[in-house]
């Protein structure tokens, strides 16, 4: 029975080392890997407060652990052109889930943070505070342009407020961000 062991492990020995000699280990198809991409874009909001659209700017941060899971973090100063003199900015973070196809990135994601509610006065200096806690679930396209830019097609977001009896504005950003890998 020894005698079998022994033989058993020498040729399993034999087979490891010849297989690494002649490179027959498959590499690894599963690898993990880490990228960063940070940007900014233009920012169309439809709020429920008033009757026109109000515009701003966005900048927008995403770490994305492997493949398919990553985090987002936005912030929404949509300030700007401002037809009745009201902003809606908002500061959110939450988890996103991500479907690669080729270069591009269908994504959906699920916000958490603070509203920020601004009625600006005719002098520009008063403003009426409304800030609260909100969250948003929405979704988009990015689409890999280069090694190190994204392109962010569409980005969409349904938001709610806290805000007195709730605010749900709905946001839309187009805009670019500089991928790190």
């Amino acid at each position: 029975m020894l005698k079998t062991l022994k033989t058993i492990g020498s040729l399993a020995c034999v087979v490891l080392s010849i297989s690494s000699v002649c490179h027959a280990q498959a590499m690894p198809t599963a690898t993990a890997s880490t990228a960063l991409q940070v940007g900014g874009g233009y920012t169309y909001a439809r709020p429920d407060y008033g009757q026109r659209a109000i515009q701003g700017i966005s900048a927008f941060a995403d770490y994305d652990f492997g493949r398919h899971f990553g985090a987002e973090a936005d912030i929404h100063y949509v300030a700007l052109i401002t037809p009745l003199d009201l902003a809606e900015n908002s500061y959110l973070v939450g988890p996103r889930f991500i479907l690669p196809h080729g270069r591009y990135r269908l994504y959906g994601k699920a916000l958490a943070g603070v509203g920020d509610f601004v009625i600006q006065q005719a002098d520009g200096l008063n403003r009426i505070p409304g800030t609260s806690f909100a969250y948003a679930i929405g979704g988009g396209l990015d689409i890999v342009a280069t090694k190190h830019i994204v392109v962010r097609a569409a980005d969409f977001e349904y938001q709610h407020w806290s805000y007195l009896t709730g605010l749900t504005p709905f946001v839309v950003t187009v805009g670019a961000a500089y991928r790190i890998r």
